[in-house]
């Protein structure tokens, strides 16, 4: 079997088998759903709903403000309890709608309503798609119509459909591929109605052999549909790691995948795609894997979107005695949480309880000019160039090293020796060089 790789990268502890073989179950919604404006890339969702307003389940809660936008829906139906700041993951506040579930599950009407790909114009399922709340699933938030409608269409020869799931520990996209392949398969059908030029490409990482075999089973004889096996390396999931290990094209931060004639959607928001077109369903569900050695039960749960972390962590079972860190999404690129009553969001893949926190334990010292940091970079940028940099307020030297080429992948930190906050630093970087172009535009001075 061939494998499709990217150059550099780090092999990871992936942890996987903690829940890789535990079936997806159903999670029922709690007594308050809180829904973030704000749960995609571009302007955050208006709310279209007030407080003591009653709204049914499947009901548009949020509409769209912009093409870069999405809309929110409702999981349950209930009444809306307030429309104001909560806490979200990240730990600031965020406009929030909160609702009170009834527990009576009234749907909107046609909430689930079947129908066929037949029957629909390529315009009709762009709609569907756009209105339907769907988003980048792997953590990116990048609206799906949006991505699925650009300009130059006839162009995209190549659409990737990401079901690498790289992130150590995460495993709610490979039950995905394991449970739900007919609707995976049905859902990039109806994308591929959108870009008739191009061919898909379901691309998984090889320590999932049965998710290949199962996809390469159901895409005999699908012209247009073909499954490739990855080299299981962090991060084989990045959009621009998997655009060159399977087409060898480049594409940097100046551009979209799309001018290179690539577009890639992860494996779960196919799904939603399915549900949207389908089922005239929007999202208003997730996978949520919650796993980690500090996990008593790790599994995978559908989740209702706008329940509590704390809400899924004690359905799977609670935290072990002693646990000190959970973090919402993968060890790598995901959030530490200092307290689990956030919301799950369309961007919400897992929850990770730990017996150790590995990053409060260690201690930095002196960068030794190893180069390890270099060997590994997925960009080919020298970290430790751009680390001094920052530090030093260069930040036109940050950019000129190549600050925005940084993916904050975790690479060059988890290899540190010195264990410097490498990403972090980039972090930094890369926002106070957003925020100076920012009020460059606006005619401010820049400064912070």
């Amino acid at each position: 079997m061939k494998l499709f790789t990217f150059k550099r990268g780090v092999h990871i502890y992936d942890g996987k088998n903690l829940s890789m073989n535990e079936p997806i179950g159903k999670m029922a919604a709690g007594e308050e759903l809180i829904y973030p404006l704000s749960q995609h890339i571009g302007a955050p969702a208006r709310a279209v709903v007030s407080k003591g307003e009653r709204v049914l389940k499947g009901q548009m809660i949020a509409e769209e403000a912009g093409f870069i936008s999405s809309p929110v829906f409702s999981a349950v139906s209930g009444t809306v309890k307030a429309v104001e700041k909560r806490t979200v993951t990240g730990g600031y506040k965020a406009d929030c709608i909160v609702i009170q579930n009834d527990g009576a599950n009234e749907t909107v009407p046609d909430f689930g309503k079947e129908r066929s790909l037949e029957e629909l114009s390529g315009k009709e399922i762009a709609r569907i798609i756009a209105r339907s709340g769907c988003v980048g699933l792997g953590g990116a938030g990048f609206p799906t119509g949006a991505k699925l409608s650009p300009k130059n269409v006839p162009d995209i020869d190549t659409l990737i459909i990401n079901g690498a799931e790289c992130e150590p520990y995460i495993t709610a996209d490979y039950r995905l591929m394991i449970e739900k392949s007919d609707e995976i398969i049905k859902g990039i059908e109806a994308g591929l109605m959108l870009l008739p030029h191009a061919r898909a490409i379901i691309a998984v990482e090889d320590n999932k052999p049965e998710a290949i075999k199962i996809l390469s089973q159901k895409v005999m004889g699908k012209e247009k549909i073909s499954v490739a096996a990855l080299k299981t390396k962090y991060p084989q999931g990045g959009e621009r790691q998997l655009i060159y290990a399977l087409t060898k094209r480049k594409v940097h931060s100046g551009i979209l995948p799309a001018d290179k004639g690539c577009i890639v959607v992860n494996i779960a928001s196919c799904f939603a795609v399915y549900e949207a077109v389908y089922k005239n369903m929007p999202l208003i569900h997730r996978i949520v894997t919650v796993t980690g050695e500090g996990a008593n039960s790790p599994c995978n749960l559908d989740v209702p979107l706008g329940v509590s972390h704390s809400e899924v962590l004690a359905a799977a079972g609670g935290a072990k005695q002693g646990a000190v860190k959970f973090v919402s999404g993968g060890p790598m690129m995901g959030t530490a949480m200092s307290s689990l009553d956030v919301p799950v969001v369309k961007t919400s893949s897992s929850i990770l309880a730990f017996m150790e926190d590995d990053v409060a334990k260690s201690k930095e010292t002196s960068c030794i000019r190893c180069g390890r940091c270099a060997g590994v970079c997925p960009q080919f940028l020298v970290p430790q160039m751009m680390a001094r940099a920052v530090r030093a307020d260069d930040f036109e030297r940050f950019e000129k090293l190549g600050g925005r080429e940084c993916m904050e992948c975790g690479s060059c930190a988890y290899v540190c020796p010195a264990k410097i906050p490498l990403t972090q630093i980039f972090k930094f970087g890369k926002a106070h060089l957003a925020f100076t172009a920012a009020e460059s535009k606006k005619g401010g001075n820049g400064n912070v």
